[in-house]
Protein backbone atom coordinates (compact mmCIF):
# COMPACT_ATOMS: atom_id res chain seq x y z
CA UNK A 1 0.00 0.00 0.00
CA UNK A 2 3.25 2.59 -0.38
CA UNK A 3 1.82 6.03 -1.60
CA UNK A 4 -1.55 5.15 -2.00
CA UNK A 5 -4.84 4.97 0.15
CA UNK A 6 -7.87 3.12 0.15
CA UNK A 7 -11.26 3.81 2.03
CA UNK A 8 -9.89 1.41 4.69
CA UNK A 9 -7.07 3.44 5.92
CA UNK A 10 -10.43 6.37 6.70
CA UNK A 11 -12.23 3.90 8.72
CA UNK A 12 -8.87 2.62 10.28
CA UNK A 13 -7.76 6.12 11.40
CA UNK A 14 -11.50 6.35 12.85
CA UNK A 15 -11.50 3.35 14.90
CA UNK A 16 -8.16 3.57 16.47
CA UNK A 17 -9.24 7.17 17.32
CA UNK A 18 -12.57 5.77 19.15
CA UNK A 19 -10.63 3.23 20.50
CA UNK A 20 -7.90 4.95 21.92
CA UNK A 21 -10.86 7.09 23.05
CA UNK A 22 -12.50 5.38 24.85
CA UNK A 23 -9.34 3.88 26.56
CA UNK A 24 -8.85 7.39 28.08
CA UNK A 25 -12.16 7.61 29.37
CA UNK A 26 -12.08 4.28 31.14
CA UNK A 27 -8.61 5.61 32.58
CA UNK A 28 -10.26 8.85 33.37
CA UNK A 29 -13.27 7.59 35.09
CA UNK A 30 -11.30 5.06 37.48
CA UNK A 31 -9.17 7.75 38.40
CA UNK A 32 -9.27 8.79 42.27
CA UNK A 33 -8.87 12.67 41.39
CA UNK A 34 -5.42 13.00 43.97
CA UNK A 35 -3.16 13.26 41.52
CA UNK A 36 -3.83 14.68 38.12
CA UNK A 37 -0.15 14.42 36.63
CA UNK A 38 -0.62 10.42 37.34
CA UNK A 39 -3.90 10.52 35.32
CA UNK A 40 -2.27 12.61 32.08
CA UNK A 41 1.29 10.40 32.17
CA UNK A 42 -1.00 7.20 32.62
CA UNK A 43 -3.24 8.49 29.94
CA UNK A 44 -0.63 9.98 27.15
CA UNK A 45 1.12 6.05 28.05
CA UNK A 46 -1.77 3.61 27.82
CA UNK A 47 -3.43 5.89 25.00
CA UNK A 48 -0.07 5.57 22.90
CA UNK A 49 0.45 2.02 23.60
CA UNK A 50 -2.98 1.45 22.45
CA UNK A 51 -2.63 3.29 18.90
CA UNK A 52 0.73 1.62 18.49
CA UNK A 53 -0.97 -1.89 19.12
CA UNK A 54 -3.65 -1.33 16.69
CA UNK A 55 -1.51 0.14 13.81
CA UNK A 56 1.00 -2.95 13.91
CA UNK A 57 -1.59 -4.99 13.31
CA UNK A 58 -3.44 -3.69 10.51
CA UNK A 59 -0.53 -1.82 9.07
CA UNK A 60 2.62 -3.66 10.03
CA UNK A 61 4.48 -1.91 7.38
CA UNK A 62 3.37 1.98 8.14
CA UNK A 63 5.81 3.59 10.43
CA UNK A 64 3.95 5.94 13.07
CA UNK A 65 5.19 9.18 14.36
CA UNK A 66 3.81 9.70 17.92
CA UNK A 67 4.32 12.45 19.98
CA UNK A 68 4.65 9.95 22.95
CA UNK A 69 7.20 7.49 20.64
CA UNK A 70 10.61 7.59 19.54
CA UNK A 71 11.11 8.98 16.40
CA UNK A 72 12.49 7.09 13.86
CA UNK A 73 14.38 7.97 10.78
CA UNK A 74 13.01 5.69 8.93
CA UNK A 75 9.71 7.42 8.49
CA UNK A 76 11.45 9.90 5.83
CA UNK A 77 11.84 7.59 3.40
CA UNK A 78 8.51 6.13 3.59
CA UNK A 79 5.75 7.82 1.64
CA UNK A 80 2.51 6.34 4.24
CA UNK A 81 3.24 7.72 7.42
CA UNK A 82 0.79 7.42 10.65
CA UNK A 83 1.13 10.84 12.76
CA UNK A 84 -0.68 10.47 16.17
CA UNK A 85 -1.40 12.34 19.43
CA UNK A 86 -2.53 10.04 21.63
CA UNK A 87 -3.94 12.66 23.81
CA UNK A 88 -3.98 16.04 22.59
CA UNK A 89 -5.31 18.52 26.00
CA UNK A 90 -3.53 16.77 29.12
CA UNK A 91 -4.43 19.59 31.18
CA UNK A 92 -8.12 19.59 30.18
CA UNK A 93 -7.63 15.35 30.18
CA UNK A 94 -6.94 16.17 34.19
CA UNK A 95 -9.78 18.50 35.35
CA UNK A 96 -12.92 16.67 35.84
CA UNK A 97 -15.41 17.75 33.88
CA UNK A 98 -14.04 19.05 30.59
CA UNK A 99 -14.29 18.08 27.19
CA UNK A 100 -11.67 20.06 25.08
CA UNK A 101 -9.28 17.72 24.75
CA UNK A 102 -8.84 15.31 21.82
CA UNK A 103 -7.20 11.90 20.21
CA UNK A 104 -5.55 12.18 16.81
CA UNK A 105 -4.62 9.81 13.93
CA UNK A 106 -3.58 10.90 10.70
CA UNK A 107 -2.28 9.07 7.81
CA UNK A 108 0.35 11.53 5.88
CA UNK A 109 1.27 10.73 2.41
CA UNK A 110 4.06 11.90 0.83
CA UNK A 111 4.07 15.31 3.27
CA UNK A 112 0.01 16.00 2.92
CA UNK A 113 -2.23 15.08 5.84
CA UNK A 114 -4.71 12.73 3.36
CA UNK A 115 -6.65 10.98 5.68
CA UNK A 116 -7.57 11.27 9.62
CA UNK A 117 -9.62 11.16 12.69
CA UNK A 118 -9.85 13.15 15.94
CA UNK A 119 -12.06 11.87 18.61
CA UNK A 120 -14.02 13.76 20.82
CA UNK A 121 -13.75 10.91 23.43
CA UNK A 122 -15.47 13.26 26.29
CA UNK A 123 -18.32 13.88 24.13
CA UNK A 124 -18.72 9.93 22.43
CA UNK A 125 -17.45 11.96 19.28
CA UNK A 126 -15.41 10.84 16.52
CA UNK A 127 -14.90 13.03 13.13
CA UNK A 128 -13.09 12.20 10.07
CA UNK A 129 -12.37 12.52 6.80
CA UNK A 130 -15.16 9.32 5.61
CA UNK A 131 -17.20 10.14 5.53
CA UNK A 132 -16.65 14.02 5.86
CA UNK A 133 -18.06 16.24 7.78
CA UNK A 134 -20.30 18.62 6.24
CA UNK A 135 -20.17 21.86 6.05
CA UNK A 136 -19.99 24.20 8.87
CA UNK A 137 -23.70 25.93 8.74
CA UNK A 138 -23.68 29.77 9.11
CA UNK A 139 -24.00 30.95 12.44
CA UNK A 140 -26.38 33.68 13.80
CA UNK A 141 -24.45 36.33 15.89
CA UNK A 142 -21.12 37.95 15.86
CA UNK A 143 -18.22 36.11 14.35
CA UNK A 144 -15.77 33.81 16.54
CA UNK A 145 -11.95 33.41 16.81
CA UNK A 146 -10.89 30.55 19.22
CA UNK A 147 -7.73 30.42 20.87
CA UNK A 148 -6.17 28.92 23.93
CA UNK A 149 -7.07 28.97 27.16
CA UNK A 150 -3.86 30.03 28.54
CA UNK A 151 -2.82 33.17 26.31
CA UNK A 152 -4.32 34.98 23.70
CA UNK A 153 -1.20 35.42 21.01
CA UNK A 154 -1.01 38.34 18.97
CA UNK A 155 -2.19 36.73 15.88
CA UNK A 156 -5.61 35.52 16.96
CA UNK A 157 -6.44 39.02 18.11
CA UNK A 158 -5.21 40.53 15.00
CA UNK A 159 -7.55 37.96 12.93
CA UNK A 160 -10.58 38.51 15.43
CA UNK A 161 -10.10 42.48 15.49
CA UNK A 162 -9.81 42.21 11.20
CA UNK A 163 -12.89 40.00 11.44
CA UNK A 164 -14.91 42.52 14.30
CA UNK A 165 -14.75 38.83 15.90
CA UNK A 166 -15.10 37.47 19.80
CA UNK A 167 -12.70 35.39 21.26
CA UNK A 168 -13.24 31.96 22.47
CA UNK A 169 -10.66 30.12 24.64
CA UNK A 170 -10.57 26.09 24.43
CA UNK A 171 -8.32 23.63 25.51
CA UNK A 172 -6.67 21.39 22.64
CA UNK A 173 -5.78 21.97 19.66
CA UNK A 174 -8.02 19.04 18.15
CA UNK A 175 -10.75 20.64 19.99
CA UNK A 176 -10.32 23.66 18.87
CA UNK A 177 -9.75 23.34 15.08
CA UNK A 178 -13.20 20.87 15.54
CA UNK A 179 -14.90 23.89 16.68
CA UNK A 180 -14.43 25.10 13.56
CA UNK A 181 -15.30 21.71 11.49
CA UNK A 182 -18.85 21.84 13.61
CA UNK A 183 -19.87 25.52 13.05
CA UNK A 184 -19.73 26.63 16.84
CA UNK A 185 -16.54 29.13 15.69
CA UNK A 186 -15.61 30.53 12.58
CA UNK A 187 -11.24 30.53 12.86
CA UNK A 188 -8.62 28.93 14.71
CA UNK A 189 -5.48 30.54 14.85
CA UNK A 190 -2.37 29.32 16.09
CA UNK A 191 1.55 30.43 16.35
CA UNK A 192 4.62 28.72 17.74
CA UNK A 193 4.75 25.63 20.15
CA UNK A 194 3.15 23.24 18.05
CA UNK A 195 4.36 20.05 16.02
CA UNK A 196 3.11 17.81 13.45
CA UNK A 197 0.73 15.67 15.87
CA UNK A 198 -0.68 18.80 17.04
CA UNK A 199 -2.25 19.54 13.55
CA UNK A 200 -1.94 17.01 11.10
CA UNK A 201 -5.56 14.82 12.33
CA UNK A 202 -7.31 17.93 12.81
CA UNK A 203 -6.10 19.44 9.25
CA UNK A 204 -7.01 16.08 7.15
CA UNK A 205 -10.56 16.43 8.83
CA UNK A 206 -11.05 20.28 8.46
CA UNK A 207 -10.05 19.82 4.98
CA UNK A 208 -12.50 17.08 4.09
CA UNK A 209 -15.48 19.52 5.32
CA UNK A 210 -13.95 21.71 3.12
CA UNK A 211 -12.42 24.51 5.11
CA UNK A 212 -9.19 26.58 4.77
CA UNK A 213 -6.36 24.97 6.02
CA UNK A 214 -2.64 26.49 6.12
CA UNK A 215 0.44 27.74 7.85
CA UNK A 216 -0.14 31.65 8.78
CA UNK A 217 1.58 32.90 5.94
CA UNK A 218 -0.67 31.11 4.06
CA UNK A 219 1.71 28.21 2.34
CA UNK A 220 0.86 24.51 2.17
CA UNK A 221 1.02 22.53 5.71
CA UNK A 222 3.78 19.95 4.76
CA UNK A 223 4.31 16.43 7.19
CA UNK A 224 6.77 14.01 7.78
CA UNK A 225 9.77 16.61 8.17
CA UNK A 226 12.89 15.56 9.65
CA UNK A 227 11.82 18.14 12.27
CA UNK A 228 8.95 17.50 14.11
CA UNK A 229 7.98 21.09 15.27
CA UNK A 230 5.28 23.24 12.59
CA UNK A 231 4.41 25.74 14.84
CA UNK A 232 1.79 27.56 13.11
CA UNK A 233 -1.89 27.20 11.87
CA UNK A 234 -4.72 28.60 10.24
CA UNK A 235 -8.19 27.11 10.35
CA UNK A 236 -11.15 28.95 8.98
CA UNK A 237 -14.30 29.57 6.84
CA UNK A 238 -13.08 29.20 3.05
CA UNK A 239 -15.04 33.07 3.11
CA UNK A 240 -12.92 34.49 5.77
CA UNK A 241 -9.49 33.22 4.93
CA UNK A 242 -8.33 36.24 2.50
CA UNK A 243 -9.25 38.17 5.95
CA UNK A 244 -7.55 36.04 7.95
CA UNK A 245 -4.07 36.07 5.62
CA UNK A 246 -4.19 40.04 5.36
CA UNK A 247 -4.45 40.85 9.13
CA UNK A 248 -2.14 37.96 9.81
CA UNK A 249 0.50 39.35 7.02
CA UNK A 250 0.14 42.50 8.81
CA UNK A 251 0.86 41.16 11.76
Amino acid sequence: MTGTTSSDDHALAAEVAADAGRLLVAIRAAHDGRDPKRLRDEGDHRAHERILELLAVARPYDPVLSEEGLDDDRRLGAERVWVVDPLDGTREYAEAGRTDWAVHVALVVDGVAAIGAVALPAEGVVLATRPAPPAPPTRAGPLRVVTSRTRHPSESVAVAEALGAEVVALGSAGAKAMAVVRGQVDAYVHAGGMYQWDSAAPVAVAAAAGLHVSRIDGSPLVYNQPEAYLPDLLVCRTELAGTCLAALADA
